[in-house]
């Protein structure tokens, strides 16, 4: 059984990120399916009401949100690099840009593309999700301008594919071209049509099929019932605690953006990048699970 588990579905843009990134690194891992609406009854034990996707298990540990799983990998198995360029600034906050900018242009072509064709009870999840309307139609009157905002987006991957380099950052795929890449192969993947907006480009089209000849390692599959009972089995492991007036206190975390349930625990560890909660499941024992600082808040639990 690998150690890794990457609970995913494998039309998820963001799972694609950490598929890529544990095909660059050659790793053993097992997916472990979800739904991709709610409810996630074997996905939310484990996170303590954190619904997004992808989530990696190893054992009693929790990493949640993509850019902080990409992280543990790098910490973990820190070769073939992530960065092979040198420093992994640019490759980390180029998610800000592709997790933000590109992602929102790129669901408005497929969505409103789809139009009637996205079922009811996705788009009620997505609303709950976002707490916003999630309206296939009003986005389909916006497709012209947004295939517009994603061919500018796609424009600055040509340009920089122009200095005859087979990835983004040279001769070695790393995060920057993971990043990028995982908003181009969801359009190509989901809404075919929208990928004219980038296809015109033999650059981007070539470099798409390095990432795709890449893989995505050596993968296995385990149930989210086998996922569950390999928690059950484990303990947290010892991290360092760093610093925060906060240390030791319950604690609630949630994301910034969308997907914002409240995540309660006792926080254990708080590095500049990383914030860890030890939450106590009935079922399943000691759980520690991990956010990434950036894109979460983090307050007191108010016991009033």
């Amino acid at each position: 059984m690998p150690d890794i588990l990457l609970h995913q579905y494998d039309s998820s843009p963001f799972s694609e990120k950490v598929r890529v990134c544990l095909g660059i690194k050659g790793l053993a891992w097992a997916a472990v399916d979800q739904p991709i609406i709610m409810p996630k009854p074997e996905l939310v034990p484990l996170t303590g009401g954190y619904r997004r996707i992808p989530v990696m298990q190893i054992g009693a540990d929790v990493y949640c949100d993509s850019q902080l799983i990409v992280r543990e990998l790098e910490r973990r198995y820190p070769e073939p690099t992530l960065f092979p360029g040198g420093g992994s600034l640019f490759g980390y906050a180029s998610a800000l840009w592709t997790d933000r900018e590109m992602f929102q242009a790129a669901v408005a072509v497929i969505f409103g593309g789809l139009g009637d064709n996205v079922p009811a009870e996705f788009i009620k999840d997505r609303e709950a999700l976002s707490g916003r309307p999630f309206d296939p139609a009003a986005m389909g009157a916006a497709v012209p301008m947004m295939t517009q905002r994603l061919r500018a987006n796609a424009a600055l991957l040509s340009e920089q594919l122009r200095t005859g380099s087979p990835f983004l950052a040279g001769e070695l795929p790393g995060l920057l071209d993971a990043n990028a890449y995982y908003n181009l192969w969801f359009v190509r993947s989901a809404y075919p049509a929208a990928a004219s907006a980038f296809d015109d480009s033999p650059a981007i089209r070539q470099w798409m099929e390095r990432i795709r000849g890449i893989g995505h390692g050596q993968r296995s599959q385990i149930s989210p019932t086998q996922a569950l009972q390999l928690a059950r089995e484990a303990l947290p492991q010892a991290i360092p605690e760093g610093t925060d007036d906060l240390l030791g206190r319950t604690v609630v975390i949630s994301a910034d953006d969308y997907g914002r349930d409240p995540i309660e625990g006792t926080l254990i560890a708080a590095s500049e990048f990383q914030l860890t909660v030890l939450r106590l499941d009935a079922a399943l024992g000691e759980i520690a699970v991990h956010f990434p600082r950036i894109g979460f808040h983090l307050r007191e639990y108010d016991r009033k």
